[in-house]
């Protein structure tokens, strides 16, 4: 079983990290990327005597060059855990706080998370879920919701896929005043480490779905946790349990994932601008009801948005000068979104959630996070940002062609 990471020096900055960390030439042919290691076994000089490795289920060192980028990447990260998915990412932390614990969690949470709370953990191990408008709760609120068994609280900010913003140092404050000291999750895949950095906020563990903005190809499922240098025992219990239960990621599929983390800074730089312009351009356009993007002035919550920033995406932002719109059509009239589920990869995405991602929370509680037939989720990815102006604009001329409906006495 090889050792958690160490706190790679993040006296670089993030970019340079990101390039350099875990992928120091190798020692033996010089190589400047390091090499995939398919070996399942590892020679023994001796009953213990080796080289580090022993099983690769134990451990490989793609998946250990991987986890010491990631270390580095999410400031504040000590220890990194590269898991075979995201959800085995969330099963194994489930898992970690024993049984007939209760998790107190963001409403709007991921699809798949809130199935794994209430469809798998409930019935396997007696797991209590309670899940609350952190956004908007007043303290007495979730004071109130917390329970003397409570060992986890679950935040996604923003939300996945209402954007919701979420106050994470304000929910790290209302968990530490509780006896029962839960753990504080949060999911950090909507922003990648390059825009928030939640371990410098308070929280206990990071998760990611490195599946989307960290590999950024689509071509990679893969999950990880990272957490800070006072939580060792916890990492180690996390590892013990993925190596117990095989949960692992190939060493394959760690060497594209720690490719993809070398181009992240670019990648997300390209996203944001993308983003915003196109955000931008369905404020502007007759055909939409509503914008939903944290990034715009506009948007209720810019300012929290704003406020838990990492520090080097600040500077980025500060010098830049998705959405919820009406039209089923919309979707299947774009040229460069394509109609698909998952986000985060180099090309453009759109989906509807209500039918897709999140079909398995029942419509009701759909209708109270505002997950609506009309809602579409926009993945923008980094094509050009005239292109996806132009996309969107044609796109919405052509979901309107079809049948014409009335907005504030505007054709839409």
């Amino acid at each position: 079983m090889t050792i958690p990471n160490s706190q790679p020096s993040q006296i670089n900055g993030f970019g340079t990290r990101a390039v350099h960390v875990g992928s120091e030439p190798n020692a033996e042919t010089g190589a400047v990327i390091p090499p995939i290691s398919l070996s399942t076994t590892y020679k023994q000089d001796g009953v213990g005597n080796h080289k580090g490795y022993e099983y690769s289920r134990s451990g490989n060192p793609n998946r250990d060059a991987l986890e010491t980028t990631l270390a580095s990447l999410e400031a504040g990260g000590a220890y990194a855990i590269a898991f075979s998915s995201g959800s085995a990412t969330t099963a194994t932390i489930v898992q970690a706080v024993g049984p007939n614990a209760h998790v107190l969690s963001v409403n709007d949470v991921y699809g798949g998370t809130f199935r794994y709370f209430k469809r798998v953990a409930s019935e396997t191990q007696g797991l209590e879920s309670t899940f609350l408008d952190f956004e908007n709760a007043d303290d007495d609120a979730i004071l109130a919701a917390f329970q003397p068994n409570t060992k986890l609280v679950w935040i996604e900010s923003p939300t996945n896929p209402t954007l919701r913003v979420v106050d994470i140092p304000r929910i790290v404050s209302l968990a530490r005043s509780q006896p029962s000291r839960p753990f504080v999750v949060v999911d950090n895949t909507f922003l990648s480490p390059f825009y928030q950095s939640p371990l410098l906020l308070g929280a206990d563990v990071v998760i990611h779905s490195l599946t989307k903005y960290i590999n950024g190809h689509s071509d990679v499922v893969m999950g990880a946790a990272i957490l800070p240098p006072h939580h060792a025992a916890l990492s180690q219990t996390l590892r013990f349990l993925q190596n117990a239960h095989g949960a692992i990621p190939s060493p394959y599929d760690c060497w594209l994932v720690q490719r993809g983390t070398k181009t992240l800074h670019l990648r997300m730089k390209a996203h944001g601008v993308n983003a915003l312009q196109v955000a931008q351009a369905l404020e502007r356009s007759p055909w939409v009801d509503e914008v939903i993007y944290p990034g715009l002035p506009s948007h209720p919550r810019n300012t929290v948005a704003y406020r838990q920033l990492a520090p080097h995406a600040k500077r980025f932002v500060d010098g830049l000068q998705d959405g919820q719109e009406d039209q089923g059509g919309f979707p299947c009239a774009t040229r460069l979104f394509t109609l698909a589920e998952s986000l985060g990869g180099v090309e453009s995405l759109a989906e509807l959630p209500a039918q897709m991602t999140h079909a398995t929370i029942p419509e009701a509680e759909r209708a109270m996070l505002g997950i609506g037939d009309n809602l579409i989720r926009l993945s923008v990815g980094v094509e050009e940002t005239e292109d996806l102006v132009r996309d969107v604009e044609q796109a919405l001329e052509a979901a309107v062609a079809g049948g014409v409906k009335r907005k504030n006495g505007n054709a839409y």
